[in-house]
């Protein structure tokens, strides 16, 4: 798994703040629709770019819950969310939600649920903690969808392979429909968000995307430091030539609480 202290979670804020990331945000709240007044959590909020979108939204009369196992990534977010006494940070698991029963008129989980062991019971804990109505907005990547185009075929298989192994279900999009309705939700829509870069530039999500998988994979199936830098010297390469792609799709699960 991927290690969210100090250091993982300031990287991971750094990833966060990209344009790329910044623009799957905005299409996340825009179909969430958060609402003046209104209860709303997000399960995972890590750095707490989405809760502090939510709470905008939401006003002084609504409340926003983030919830994270992270110490780290929750103090991230409680600086972020400064000055918004309507915002509460808790310390908690997907599978076991500190909340009462109906508590939200909505929730978010963006890139959690491929995480976690006991997804059934963690979309039965959503279930019970939104009011009947309630909405929720989940997105996942399948591993599957990853485009990127590199030299050494056979090398940029065997990263991918070892990367995987920080997943859970690394493609949990596929089953999702059907694990939301036997929890208790009826499926409103289902799309997919693509993230792409057509080039390598120093802001995009795929430059830091590739250095996390890098210091990853080290020391896994077999892969030494000179596997991954030489993988990253690939993808560079492709940048020089005018050669580079990279493309990956997110997929958004909107559901109603039946």
């Amino acid at each position: 798994m991927l290690r969210f202290d100090e250091s993982g979670a300031r990287s991971t804020e750094r990833t966060y703040a990209s344009p790329d990331v910044a623009a799957q945000r905005r299409e996340v709240l825009s179909l969430l629709a958060p609402r003046p007044g209104e209860r709303v959590l997000d399960v995972g909020s890590g750095p707490g770019y989405l809760l502090a979108s939510i709470a905008e939204a939401v006003g002084p009369t609504g409340a926003a819950h983030g919830l994270d196992p992270s110490p780290a990534m929750n103090a991230l977010a409680t600086a972020r969310t400064d000055g918004m006494p309507w915002v509460h940070i808790d310390d908690g698991d997907a599978v076991a939600l500190p909340y009462p029963d109906g508590a939200f008129d909505a929730a978010a989980s963006i890139q959690v649920y491929e995480y976690v062991a006991d997804i059934a019971g963690a979309l039965s804990e959503l279930r019970r903690v939104l009011r009947p109505g309630g909405r929720s907005l989940i997105l996942d990547t399948d591993a599957d969808s990853l485009v990127w185009h590199t030299a050494d075929q056979e090398l940029h298989r065997r990263v991918l392979a070892a990367w995987e192994e920080h997943l859970v279900h690394p493609r949990l999009p596929r089953t999702l429909a059907g694990l939301l309705r036997r929890a208790g939700f009826q499926v409103t829509e289902q799309r997919v968000y693509a993230m792409f870069n057509a080039q390598l530039a120093p802001d995009a999500f795929s430059t830091r995307y590739m250095d996390t998988i890098a210091r990853f994979v080290v020391g896994r199936q077999g892969l030494r430091e000179a596997d991954a830098a030489a993988w990253l010297a690939d993808l560079r390469a492709r940048s020089d030539e005018g050669d580079y792609l990279f493309s990956i799709n997110r997929y958004v699960f909107l559901a109603t609480a039946t």
